[in-house]
């Protein structure tokens, strides 16, 4: 294991082959001091890692077939170019995961990485339900064809979700929009007054069927018509929004404006999306990136990370990475 600090610069604190056991190892750690510097040169900093790192004089074992992991952390956008140096660092077959701030661009991170599946964030995030005494929640499932066999995971999440919240007139409200080609609701935010009126509902819901699944039209439909206030929606009372959007494919729209607009009105949107998802869709939909989670399809909904389920949940305060797209179960 080797570690090395980068700002406009980059330096080793130690090489692969300073130290031998756990234990000496985490001492350095433990005994690493800030580097300090500006900006951030990442472009740099690959390239130093080739040059200084992965090499025999510094204990790298490529040559050996030994598998070369890169763990790179990120905290705001590159002042240099990043793209060949990383592509250096593929053709030297060094296998990059990179976790980047809420300030990191997503783009970089994710031309970084070995595979775009290989970037994520990690965020800070304070419960979105119970920081108020009431608020808006808004489900906006897929109903086309891609959801088909995982409905009944969807409709079981939101039941454990719906079950977390504090439901009331004067409470957490919530509603649920079934989309593909077009939207349908199910029940608006002041449709029901008690949780088992809600979870009642939810439970008989059928699956809509149809497509195409256009996302960017559902997002505009939710907003006009969903979190306005002749139908519940108290976004004119200050009462926090939550939009929970969950997608088994592409959309067949454009989502850029759409998803702005929801910002623009202070919605906090979230986003749940398969492998036959897009990642750079979802988390575009999402209020930041660090607000996509990725399942490989809707029968995992389950398997989500304990900490990212009671964080949508709201069941607690949570500090968890979230993966664009966590697929690899290998390292």
């Amino acid at each position: 294991m080797a570690v090395v600090q980068y700002s406009d610069t980059a330096e080793i604190n130690f090489n692969l082959s300073r130290y031998s056991t756990k234990n000496d190892i985490l001492k350095a750690v433990n005994g690493l001091r800030h580097k300090g510097g500006y900006p951030h040169n990442i472009g740099a900093a690959l390239q130093y890692l080739k040059e200084h790192v992965y090499t025999p004089m510094s204990g790298s074992r490529r040559q050996e077939g030994i598998p070369q992991i890169l763990i790179l952390l990120i905290g705001g956008r590159s002042a240099d170019d990043i793209r060949t140096p990383a592509r250096m660092m593929k053709q030297i077959g060094a296998i990059s995961v990179v976790i980047g701030t809420s300030d990191a661009d997503t783009l970089e991170l994710q031309t970084i990485a070995h595979e775009p599946k290989y970037a994520g964030f990690a965020t800070c995030r304070t419960n979105c339900s119970h920081n108020s005494k009431k608020t808006d929640v808004v489900f906006l499932i897929d109903g086309s064809y891609d959801s088909l066999n995982g409905f009944e995971e969807i409709r079981s999440f939101i039941e454990k979700t719906v079950e977390s919240l504090n439901l009331g007139n004067d409470r957490d409200q919530v509603a649920v929009v079934q989309y593909s080609r077009d939207a349908t609701v199910n029940f608006y935010l002041n449709s029901y007054s008690s949780k088992n009126d809600v979870l009642n509902s939810i439970r008989t819901m059928r699956h809509k069927f149809g497509r195409p699944l256009n996302i960017g039209k559902a997002l505009e439909f939710v907003r006009d018509n969903v979190f306005s206030a002749s139908v519940g929606g108290r976004r004119a009372e200050l009462v926090p929004q939550y939009l929970y959007v969950f997608s088994g494919g592409r959309s067949g729209d454009d989502v850029r404006g759409p998803a702005q607009s929801l910002k623009d009105n202070g919605i906090k949107t979230f986003s749940i999306g398969t492998e036959n998802a897009d990642t750079l869709e979802m988390q575009t939909i999402s209020y930041t990136p660090a607000h996509y989670f990725y399942v490989s399809n809707y029968n995992n909904l389950q398997s989500l990370d304990p900490s990212v389920e009671a964080m949508l949940r709201g069941t607690k305060e949570t500090t968890e990475f979230s993966t664009i797209g966590k697929r690899n179960n290998n390292l």
